[in-house]
C-alpha cells in the first residue's frame, strides 16, 4: 500500500485521497520542463498537485493554475499547496478541462499534462481511479483543441509525458490542429530495458523532427543513473 505522503525537499505531498499516487511519470515531468521563465503556467489534472509545487519551486516568478476534475484529489491538491512554500503561487480549481477551456481567454506560454491514457474498456470497479487513469474524462482530441486555443501563439510550449504509442496517438492529433514536437525525450528503467515513456513539447512553430535524448533511471548495476540523479537533485530527500 502507497505511503499517504510523500516527502520532497522543500514540501509535503499528501495523496491518500487520490487515485493517482506520486509516480515517477510525474516527478520526471515536473523536473525536465525547460522553458524559460515562463509567467503563468496551466497544469491540466493536477492530481495531488505535485508537477504544480515542483514547477513553482523551479519558477519562483510563475503564476501557476491547476486543474482537477476529482473533489477529493482537488482538496487534497489544494491542501498540499496550502502548506506548502508556495501556496501565493498556486491556484487550484475544480472543473474539467473542456469547461475551463471553454471560459478562458487568457493565453498560458507554459502548458503542462500528465494525462490519463487507458482505454475504456479497461476499467476497474474503482470510480475515482477510471477517472484518473481512463481518458474519457479527457480524450487526447479535446485537450489537443483546449491547449490550442489557451496556448500562446508566438512562444507558448504544451509539454506532456505518454507511452510511447499514446504519444504517437497525441502527435497525429496536435499535428492536425497545428502543433509541432520541440523536444523529445525517452524514459527507460534502465539502458537496457525498453522505453516507458516519451516526453515531448509542442510548439506552433513548426521545425526538424526533434532527436530523443534518452533519460534512464538507473543503470544496469540497479544504482540511480547520473542523468536522473541531476534532474531530481533538488527535489528527492535521496539525493
Amino acid at each position: 500500500m502507497p505511503n499517504s505522503y510523500f516527502q520532497f525537499k522543500q514540501f509535503t505531498v499528501h495523496q491518500e485521497n487520490c487515485a493517482m499516487k506520486v509516480s515517477t511519470d510525474a516527478v520526471i515531468l515536473g523536473a525536465l520542463v525547460n522553458e524559460a521563465f515562463p509567467t503563468r503556467i496551466l497544469d491540466i489534472g493536477t492530481g495531488t498537485g505535485v508537477i504544480s509545487l515542483m514547477l513553482a519551486q523551479r519558477f519562483q516568478e510563475a503564476k501557476i493554475l491547476g486543474l482537477e476534475i476529482d473533489q477529493p484529489a482537488f482538496e487534497q491538491a489544494n491542501e498540499n499547496k496550502n502548506n506548502s512554500p508556495f501556496k501565493d503561487q498556486i491556484e487550484i480549481h475544480h472543473l474539467s478541462f473542456q469547461e475551463f477551456s471553454k471560459k478562458h481567454t487568457e493565453s498560458f506560454p507554459l502548458i503542462v499534462s500528465n494525462p490519463p491514457y487507458f482505454p475504456h474498456h479497461n476499467k476497474s470497479k474503482n470510480v475515482q481511479r477510471n477517472k484518473a487513469l481512463h481518458n474519457d474524462e479527457l480524450s487526447f482530441g479535446d485537450l489537443i483543441k483546449g491547449v490550442v486555443k489557451l496556448l500562446d501563439k508566438n512562444s507558448g510550449a504544451f509539454w506532456v509525458i505518454l507511452p510511447p504509442r499514446q504519444m504517437d496517438d497525441l502527435e497525429k492529433i496536435a499535428a492536425f490542429f497545428g502543433l509541432h514536437p520541440k523536444d523529445f525525450f525517452e524514459l527507460r528503467d534502465r539502458p537496457s530495458t525498453k522505453v516507458l515513456r516519451h516526453i515531448k513539447s509542442f510548439t506552433f512553430t513548426e521545425s526538424l523532427k526533434p532527436t530523443p535524448s534518452l533519460i534512464t533511471i538507473k543503470n544496469d548495476d540497479s544504482s540511480y543513473s547520473k542523468v536522473y540523479q541531476e534532474l531530481l537533485k533538488d527535489f528527492l530527500l535521496i539525493f
